[in-house]
């Protein structure tokens, strides 16, 4: 028979896909490969997908704060607010055959999956996908900051469901990187602490979709194309890119950035369309709103690319450079924990500081002009993003909850 897991998030939305909805289906098809059954928990969606399968449970969720603008909230429920629900609880305990209840979310979500494990008896496990101890102090700043306005009825429900007590009563808390493991091993000694990094389809990456991104994207014919993938808000900091572009088109004049993936962040976003237009650079920055998971046209663009860039504030992993290298594109990151643990500097890719912008004209300088070294980085790269493969990794992931059901049992 096989183990019945159910995974809690706090968003499930195709239209603003991102790297923690890619993950978790990910891990999900590999869990299967494992005969280890999923169910998907998540907010029901504004506009229904008659398409979704019967894996995927949607409960009712809302921003509990009043005074909130239209906009605001909508940004709140796209990324970064702390969201409620009042039958998510009850719909998880009635998963009477789930041996594992998983949450991918913290807060009050969080604590819901928490007091529900307790109630089913069933060990409870917390992944961190966005980073919660392991993140720049600036980018904690710009986090709570975000979250001010309005008046917040909600607090009292976090404290009834222990949202603050979530890593103390988790069987096992999951990081995607060993920076992140650290520091949650030094806050809690007694925890079980389990590094799972993140796996890419490589068979899937190596199919040649380029004519599907340029029969999309004609834009990109016979052009220098920059890839910035991920969602348009200020911790993937696109803006600082539209900043350096200026000094870089002077001696690479046949340059696209394209920047492809959702905005979650209104004012950031109309922030990005007038920088574009005050810097002139219409003819050279093109963003191809949000693309689907897996998309032809997405892993075109990384296939067409002459490198992909990524200038986040903050990146726990950086799922997206294993695809890159599964697709045969070079990298280019900001020093940020995920990159610096998978990029090894001018070998199998290149690391800059956003202080230091020059190191990132330098980096494009090289990866323009220097065909050895752009094959050299490609092959090293396309070989790491074989030893991220999805079954193997999700057996990983089996053989603990195996483990942490029977010392549960043991316990009871």
């Amino acid at each position: 028979m096989s183990l019945r897991t159910v995974h809690v998030l706090r968003k499930f939305d195709r239209a603003e896909w991102g790297g923690t909805e890619t993950a978790v289906e990910r891990l999900v098809e590999g869990l299967r490969e494992n005969d280890v059954e999923a169910i998907f928990y998540a907010p029901r969606l504004a506009d229904p997908r008659p398409e979704e399968s019967a894996e995927i449970r949607r409960f009712r969720a809302f921003v509990p704060v009043v005074g909130l603008s239209r906009q605001r909230r909508r940004q709140m429920v796209a990324m970064g607010g702390n969201l409620m629900s009042f039958d998510l609880g009850c719909s998880l305990i009635k998963e009477r055959k789930a041996a594992i209840i998983h949450t991918h979310t913290l807060g009050r979500i969080g604590g819901i999956a928490r007091v529900a494990a307790k109630v089913r008896r069933v060990p409870l496990v917390v992944s961190i996908h966005g980073g919660a101890l392991d993140l720049p102090k600036n980018v904690q700043r710009d986090f709570k900051a975000s979250n001010r306005g309005g008046w917040e009825w909600g607090k009292a429900f976090g404290w009834v469901l222990g949202s603050r007590l979530l890593f103390r009563d988790a069987d096992c808390i999951i990081a995607c990187n060993d920076s992140e493991a650290a520091l949650l091993r030094q806050n809690f000694p007694k925890k079980r602490i389990f590094v799972q990094p993140h796996g890419v389809p490589a068979k899937l990456y190596r199919q040649d979709y380029r004519d599907a991104a340029r029969e999309a994207f004609p834009q990109i014919i016979g052009r220098d194309v920059l890839l910035c993938v991920g969602r348009v808000d200020r911790v993937k900091n696109q803006a600082w890119l539209l900043e350096q572009l200026p000094r870089i088109l002077k001696k690479h004049p046949k340059i696209l950035l394209v920047l492809a993936g959702p905005c979650t962040d209104e004012p950031y976003g109309k922030t990005v369309d007038r920088r574009i237009q005050e810097l002139g650079l219409g003819e050279h920055v093109f963003l191809t709103g949000g693309l689907p998971p897996n998309d032809p046209r997405l892993i075109g663009l990384m296939q067409e690319s002459r490198t992909l860039v990524l200038p986040s504030l903050s990146e726990t992993f950086g799922l997206v450079i294993l695809e890159a290298w599964a697709a045969g594109a070079v990298t280019i990151s900001s020093r940020t924990s995920g990159p610096s643990a998978l990029i090894r500097h001018g070998e199998n890719g290149w690391i800059f500081d956003l202080e230091e912008p020059e190191q990132f004209e330098e980096g494009i300088d090289r990866i323009l002009s220097d065909a050895e070294l752009v094959r050299s980085m490609s092959k090293l790269g396309h070989a790491v993003s074989h030893q991220y493969s999805l079954t193997t990794l999700a057996g990983r992931l089996k053989r603990l909850y195996e483990e942490l059901i029977h010392e549960k049992r043991c316990d009871t």
